[in-house]
C-alpha cells in the first residue's frame, strides 16, 4: 500500500519577464564597425541616443549605466587597437558603446524547476505552527543556461505555503576571486580533471606552495599568446584557467530582495549552466549554522561539482569539490556531522547511491555504496533528491528512481542515525509518480526534487514537474516512517 501524499494547489511557472543584462560580444570586426559608427556621432547625438536607450531600459534594470560602462571596459583593448584614446572618451560615449555590448537575457523563460527548500534564518514574528522558508529553483532560459533563483514564503499550521511578493528587478552579484591558492590541492584537482601532466608541469613548476590567483592567471595568459602553441596544449591551459576561475565570492547589495538575487554562471566552468543546487541548513558541532549547497557546474563538455556557502544570503562563497568521490552529479551534504566528520551522499557511477565521510567540506574520497536499484521503477538508476533529513527514527533520505521510458519517480528510504550506511527501510513503491497532467514538459514523465524539510510532523516535499514547473506535496511523517520500518520486515 502506498503512503498517501497531499498535493497542494500551488504552481511555480517560468516567467519570461524576469530578465538580466549580459555582456554581448559580436566578434572583433563587427564590434569595431559599431564603434566606428558611434565615433562619428557628435556629443549631442551621443547624449540623445543614450537617453533614448536609458528611457527604454533603465526601469528594467538596477544601475544599468554602470553595466554599460563595465561592458565598454571589456572592449577597451579593441577600441585602443583602432588608435582611439580611450581615456579621452566622454562617460556618455563609453556608456553608449557599452549599451551595444549589452543584451537582455530571460533567466526563467524556458523552465522553473528542481526546487530545494530550507528554513529561513529569520523565524521572528510568526504565529504558532508557522515557519518561514526559502525555496531555491533551477531557472532555465534561452540555450538551456541554468541559474539559481530564490523565493521566500511562510508555511502555516496546515502546511499551506504563502509566497512573499517578488521584487521588481534582478540583482547580479559583484564577484571577488579567491586571492590565494594551495598548490597541492590545486594540483590534485588538475589530476582529477585528467589534464596531461606535461602541460600542468610547465605552468605549475613556477608556483609557490601558496600562490596568488593573479600570478597564475598571468602565467597562463602569457603561455596562450605563444603563436606556436598547439591545440592540445591550448585546451589544457584553458582548462587550468577555468579551474582557477572557479573559486570566488558572490556579493549582493543589501538593498536587494532575496527574490531579486540570481546566481548566474560566472566562471568558464559554468558557462553552460549551474544545475540542481541542493541546499541544506548545516549545524556544526559548536551549534553555529550556515547554509550550504552542492551543485553541478557545466561548461558544455565537463561537469565540475561545486560547493556554495552563505550565512546571510547576501555573500556566497563558491568552491570546487575535490577527491575521487567528488565526481559525476547528485552530491548532497548531510545537515550535521556524524562522529565528528562531514557526510555526503553521491552517485559517482551514475547508477547507485554512495556515502562518504570527510574532515573537510570540500574534500571527498572513498565512497561506499549504500543502495543500488532494487525495484522495477528504479532499475536504470537510483539517487538522492536532496540532503538527508534527521528524524528520531533515522535519516530520512528522499530518493529518485529512473525506470522504463526514462520515467522519474520519487521514493524514500530510512538509514541508521549513527551509521547511515545501514538501511533500515525502503519504500517498495514510489512515494510520488508523475500524474497524467504532470507528464508533459521540457523533459516528459519526470518528478524530481533537490531538497525537502519537516514541518508540523509532516514532510514538505517541493518537486519539479517534467523539468518545466514546480509545486509541492505534504506527507504525514508518522505514516511515512511507519511504512519505511515495516518495509524491512
Amino acid at each position: 500500500m502506498r503512503v498517501p501524499v497531499t498535493r497542494k494547489n500551488i504552481t511555480f511557472l517560468p516567467d519570461s519577464k524576469r530578465v538580466i543584462t549580459r555582456y554581448f560580444m559580436n566578434g572583433d570586426h563587427r564590434t569595431q564597425i559599431m564603434v566606428h559608427h558611434i565615433m562619428k556621432l557628435n556629443e549631442k547625438q551621443v547624449r540623445n541616443t543614450l537617453e533614448n536607450t536609458l528611457r527604454e531600459f533603465a526601469r528594467r534594470h538596477r544601475n544599468i549605466s554602470n553595466t554599460f560602462l563595465s561592458h565598454c571596459e571589456k572592449i577597451r583593448g579593441l577600441i585602443e587597437g583602432m588608435e582611439i584614446n580611450y581615456d579621452t572618451l566622454s562617460q556618455e560615449r563609453k556608456m553608449l558603446i557599452g549599451s551595444y555590448c549589452t543584451m537582455e537575457y530571460s533567466i526563467e523563460s524556458a523552465a522553473f524547476f528542481n526546487p530545494s527548500i530550507i528554513e529561513d534564518f529569520d523565524q521572528s514574528d510568526l504565529e504558532e505552527g508557522e515557519k518561514r522558508v526559502i525555496i531555491s529553483f533551477r531557472a532555465t532560459g534561452e540555450g538551456h543556461i541554468s541559474s539559481i533563483v530564490f523565493r521566500r514564503g511562510i508555511l502555516d499550521r496546515d502546511n499551506n505555503l504563502r509566497i512573499m511578493k517578488i521584487g521588481n528587478n534582478i540583482d547580479k552579484a559583484e564577484i571577488e576571486h579567491k586571492s590565494l591558492y594551495n598548490k597541492r590541492r590545486f594540483l590534485m584537482k588538475l589530476h582529477e580533471m585528467r589534464i596531461p601532466d606535461k602541460y600542468v608541469t610547465d605552468i605549475t613548476s613556477e608556483l609557490a606552495d601558496e600562490f596568488e590567483y593573479g600570478f597564475l592567471k598571468n602565467l597562463l595568459l602569457k603561455a596562450l599568446k605563444d603563436p606556436s602553441i598547439g591545440q592540445e596544449r591550448r585546451s589544457a591551459l584553458e582548462e587550468i584557467i577555468w579551474l582557477s576561475n572557479s573559486y570566488y565570492d558572490l556579493i549582493f547589495k543589501h538593498d536587494s530582495d532575496i527574490t531579486e538575487r540570481v546566481i548566474f554562471p560566472i566562471s568558464d566552468s559554468e558557462s553552460r549552466g549551474i544545475e540542481d543546487a541542493r541546499f541544506v541548513r548545516f549545524i556544526d558541532d559548536d551549534n553555529s549554522e550556515k547554509v550550504m549547497a552542492t551543485y553541478t557546474a557545466y561548461n558544455g563538455h565537463v561537469i565540475l561539482p561545486k560547493l556554495i556557502a552563505t550565512d546571510d544570503f547576501y555573500t556566497f562563497r563558491v568552491m570546487p569539490l575535490y577527491g575521487n568521490g567528488a565526481q559525476n552529479k547528485n552530491l548532497a551534504l548531510f545537515p550535521r556531522k556524524i562522529k565528528g566528520k562531514y557526510a555526503m551522499l553521491s552517485r559517482i557511477d551514475g547508477v547507485n547511491n554512495y556515502l562518504m565521510y570527510s574532515n573537510r567540506a570540500t574534500q571527498w574520497n572513498n565512497p561506499i555504496m549504500i543502495q543500488e536499484p532494487k525495484f522495477t521503477w528504479e532499475f536504470t538508476q537510483i539517487g538522492n533528491c536532496g540532503s538527508p533529513l534527521w528524524t528520531t527514527e533515522g535519516w530520512l533520505i528522499i530518493t529518485h528512481g529512473v525506470g522504463a521510458m526514462r520515467r522519474y519517480c520519487i521514493g524514500a528510504s530510512l538509514f541508521d542515525l549513527d551509521d547511515p550506511s545501514k538501511e533500515i527501510g525502503r519504500l517498495k513503491e514510489p512515494l510520488l509518480s508523475p500524474q497524467e497532467d504532470e507528464r508533459e514538459g521540457y523533459v516528459p514523465n519526470v518528478v524530481y526534487s533537490c531538497g525537502s524539510i519537516i514541518h508540523n510532523n509532516s514532510l514538505i516535499l517541493p518537486y519539479a514537474v517534467s523539468d518545466y514547473s514546480s509545486t509541492y506535496v505534504v506527507v504525514d511523517l508518522l505514516e511515512l516512517i511507519t511504512a519505511l520500518k515495516k518495509s524491512k520486515l
